[in-house]
């Protein structure tokens, strides 16, 4: 049978500082998790993403430091990058906005939805800032919704009521940089038609029954308010206006939501060209010769499901040539629209909302140089707001990481590998087994089927619980057939119990390699494996591959094409085994108050 060919597209973090924890809550686990199932099960996987940036925010963070919007976005493309590398994320290509080749997708997106009819200039009222004179991007004007009433609503979009806005919509419109009152001055700028979509992504939209409902809703309830939406401001920092007239300006270029999106294609392409075979993008963008459609999973925040469910799609449906006014696909030719947009909830932190300004926060790097990945990846997965809003705390985060993987799993890990080096020094045959012993074989078994289809579905934290609900069968089968006391009576039901118990133990860090690579490697050599079992991602420099001396820059990619399957191997008997080192590190119950007082100290300095 052959294998699918499944896109993981994931939202692209902005390169204004580095990210913390509840952003990789919602677009980086979760979607780490998903590939490295995909690829384990023989799937075809590419997994793509880079750092957006462009737009006014950029542009206000690099003054504030001291430096040009290029020297940020180099800077925090790398702080950002080395923190996901860290964090185990195995993209295929992890690149920038920033590119040559990015450019050039962007302008052909652009080209061919103007050729096709979906892109029209039009005069409007744009908001700038009267103590700069800079644009104020929608994002960053708030005031009140003119709907629904809610007094912190964005210029795009109302999060209280789910209605897309325009700044001069607003009542009482304040920037969110100095909390001044924005002007609006007439400016010429270019809109992407979102109402001749209407009807096509009503279609499209109802038939996604297979999405979280929450999803589905919110996206088509969007649908009858649908108005033009700019895709060009008054910038000088951005992709330029492939237009004779505009491409030359300095004070207008596409705003910076446009070109994000693309950022999926783009960074699919420039993995094809760097792969050494420049179609092979194609695969996951286009139905294969037999018929068979990729399927693209797009991975992010709730806040940003308007732009995944219906503005992307809109303009895959309008490059395609797909709209109340027709028109012919461009270059690329007619391209793929989501299969799943896998939205997760919000991320607050000890009850309070993460904010970089107010010291809110814990960022990936600091976590990281204190604590191991997988504690992390395992809290964010179980624990995390895959369905709803959840808050991170330090005393929870303590306990998952000391009950559940020290003293669960990483506790059948150590004894069950210790006892038997200790005692036979190889692993041994199976024996004669009981109906306890082909119980706990079953259940192991089984849970490849049950867990893959919950991944596969991105029900992850009832996967993970799954996988842990055998740690615990595990665990307390050991206890119950005490092979320690076994030793002299009879050694051959030791073996056998160690048997079976050390063929659960390599079943379980099969299932735990797509949520815990790094433990799920040590586990793997604990039992006498050798070789890479999960690949990690590598952080290498390149060059643009489509403008000859362009600067060099850095790019997550890897080879995740190991040895590991999702499937219950026999374990080899006879392998010599040794004894293990702790798989997870026990933390002091103190670090909970040692990390609130850093939360605290760290809010003061802010205020």
């Amino acid at each position: 049978m052959p294998s699918s060919k499944i896109l993981t597209a994931v939202a692209w973090p902005y390169a204004n500082g580095p990210r913390h924890i509840g952003h990789v809550a919602g677009f980086g686990v979760p979607s780490d998790v998903f590939s490295r199932y995909q690829r384990m099960a023989g799937n075809e996987v590419l997994m793509v993403s880079g750092t957006d940036e462009h737009g006014t925010p950029i542009q206000v963070q690099a003054e504030k430091e001291g430096v040009t919007a290029r020297e940020l976005a180099d800077r925090y493309n790398r702080v950002i990058a080395e923190d996901l590398q860290r964090l185990g994320l195995s993209y295929d290509l992890f690149t920038r906005t920033t590119t040559r080749n990015h450019y050039d997708v962007v302008q052909q997106m652009f080209l061919t939805l103007l050729d096709n009819g979906y892109i029209f200039p039009r005069t409007e009222l744009g908001a700038i800032s009267p103590s700069t004179g800079r644009t104020l991007p929608d994002r960053y004007i708030e005031g009140t919704c003119p709907i629904c009433g809610y007094e912190s609503a964005r210029g795009d979009q109302c999060d209280n009521c789910g209605n897309q806005l325009d700044p001069i919509d607003l009542i009482n419109p304040r920037s969110k940089i100095n909390g001044e009152t924005p002007k609006f001055v007439e400016t010429e700028q270019f809109f992407l038609d979102l109402p001749a979509f209407t009807e096509v992504l009503g279609d499209w939209l109802g038939r996604q029954r297979h999405w979280r409902p929450n999803v589905q809703k919110f996206a088509m309830n969007l649908l009858d308010d649908l108005k033009p939406r700019a895709i060009t401001r008054d910038l000088d920092w951005g992709v330029p206006v492939p237009l004779d007239g505009w491409r030359d300006r300095n004070d207008k270029r596409i705003y910076v939501w446009f070109d994000a999106v693309i950022g999926y294609l783009s960074a699919s392409i420039e993995w094809a060209a760097r792969s050494g075979d420049p179609q092979a993008w194609r695969k996951f963008w286009q139905p294969g010769p037999d018929g068979t459609k990729p399927q693209g999973y797009y991975f992010m925040g709730k806040d940003n499901i308007v732009f995944h469910a219906e503005i992307w799609p809109a303009m895959l449906f309008g490059y395609s040539g797909i709209g109340t006014q027709g028109g012919q696909p461009g270059p690329y030719g007619e391209l793929e629209r989501p299969f799943e947009v896998v939205s997760s909830e919000f991320l607050t932190m000890e009850g309070k909302k993460f904010s970089s300004s107010r010291n809110v926060v814990i960022y990936v790097g600091d976590m990281l140089s204190r604590y191991d990945a997988d504690a992390l990846r395992y809290y964010l997965t179980s624990a995390g707001p895959e369905n709803q809003d959840t808050d991170f705390t330090w005393s929870e985060f303590v306990r998952r990481n000391n009950d559940e993987l020290v003293a669960g799993w990483g506790n059948l890990v150590n004894r069950t590998i210790a006892m038997t080096a200790k005692n036979l020094g190889t692993i041994p045959g199976p024996g004669e087994l009981t109906d306890a012993d082909r119980s706990l074989l079953t259940s192991s078994v089984t849970a490849f089927d049950t867990v893959g289809e919950l991944i596969g579905r991105n029900r992850q934290k009832a996967a993970l619980g799954e996988v842990m609900k055998l740690v615990g069968e595990a665990n307390k089968y050991l206890s119950d057939t005490a092979p320690w006391k076994l030793k002299n009576d009879d050694p051959a039901r030791m073996a056998s119990v160690l048997h079976t118990t050390l063929q659960v133990v390599d079943d379980v860090k099969t299932l735990m390699t797509p949520f815990l690579p790094g433990s799920s490697q040590r586990v793997f050599d604990a039992l006498g494996g050798s070789g890479i079992w999960a690949a990690m991602p590598e952080l290498v420099q390149v060059d643009e591959p489509t403008a000859v001396g362009s600067p060099s820059y850095s790019v997550l990619t890897g080879d995740y094409q190991t040895q590991a399957k999702w499937e219950s191997s026999p374990i080899p008997v006879g392998r010599e085994l040794a004894a293990p080192t702790p798989v997870f590190t026990k933390l002091d119950v103190s670090v909970v108050d040692e990390e609130l007082a850093r939360l605290a100290e760290a809010a003061a300095a802010a205020e």
